[in-house]
């Protein structure tokens, strides 16, 4: 894969009386925004193009880091009016060429290998497939079951169950041409209206990764992030 769209949009609402003046994705994080962590293990996975995404104070982005990253060419997709995450996905599409592309959230860094996750999306023919990680409790997070080949098999919401399992680790990797064909709206949920609603008519597989986690989208973990960014 040599493409990726990083949904760069949300509102930030939770820390919003932390970092206010830039969207999340551009939260500093031990010195530098979050995004620069997440397009530099882009760049090292040989993604050459990468579509942001981007709403709420999008010109904080645009500003920050004009046309590149490094060897990453970037452009960017602005949604005018919310588009949840589907419609974002859906819009950002339009200037991607190639037939598979990755889709990551923008407030989450997930350090999987990205090689192993594209030879799993192709050897399983999947339109959809999704990095997993495990953790300690669910409940934070919803859960997702796969029988013993990857493919999905259920969905479980947030703290419905407890304890250990599979989580959604926020990054994708999907089939362009399958889901530009699906009749969708203009707005909607990826989780809810796509991911969750064709699971069982689709071939969708999940492949989990023990790689280091974090979303910062609470205060907690964005401040947890501060310290342990200085290891990664």
């Amino acid at each position: 894969m040599k493409e990726a769209i990083i949904l760069a949009g949300g509102f930030g609402t939770r820390l919003k009386h932390i970092v206010s003046d830039v969207p999340k994705p551009m939260a500093p994080v031990n010195g530098e925004p979050f995004l620069s962590w997440l397009f530099r293990r882009l760049q090292n996975a040989g993604i050459e193009h990468v579509v942001l995404s981007t709403g709420y104070l999008h010109e904080k982005i645009e500003n920050y880091y004009w046309n590149k990253f490094g060897r990453i060419k970037l452009t960017y997709s602005e949604e005018i009016s919310p588009l949840g995450t589907g419609g974002a996905i859906l819009l950002g599409l339009e200037k991607i060429q190639s037939e598979n592309v990755l889709v990551l959230n923008g407030d989450t860094l997930f350090d999987i290998d990205f090689s192993k996750f594209n030879e799993f999306h192709k050897e399983k023919q999947s339109v959809l497939s999704v990095a997993l990680r495990e953790v300690d409790d669910v409940a934070r997070y919803g859960s997702v079951k796969t029988d013993e080949t990857g493919k999905i098999i259920a969905f479980t919401e947030k703290n419905e169950v407890q304890g250990k399992g599979l989580i959604n680790g926020g990054i994708y990797c999907i089939n362009k041409k399958w889901f530009a064909g699906l009749d969708l709206p203009e707005k909607f949920s990826f989780e809810k209206e796509v991911l969750e609603a064709v699971y069982d008519k689709y071939p969708v597989y999940g492949l989990g990764f023990q790689s280091y986690f974090i979303d910062i989208g609470v205060p907690e973990d964005y401040f947890r992030a501060q310290e342990e960014f200085k290891n990664l």
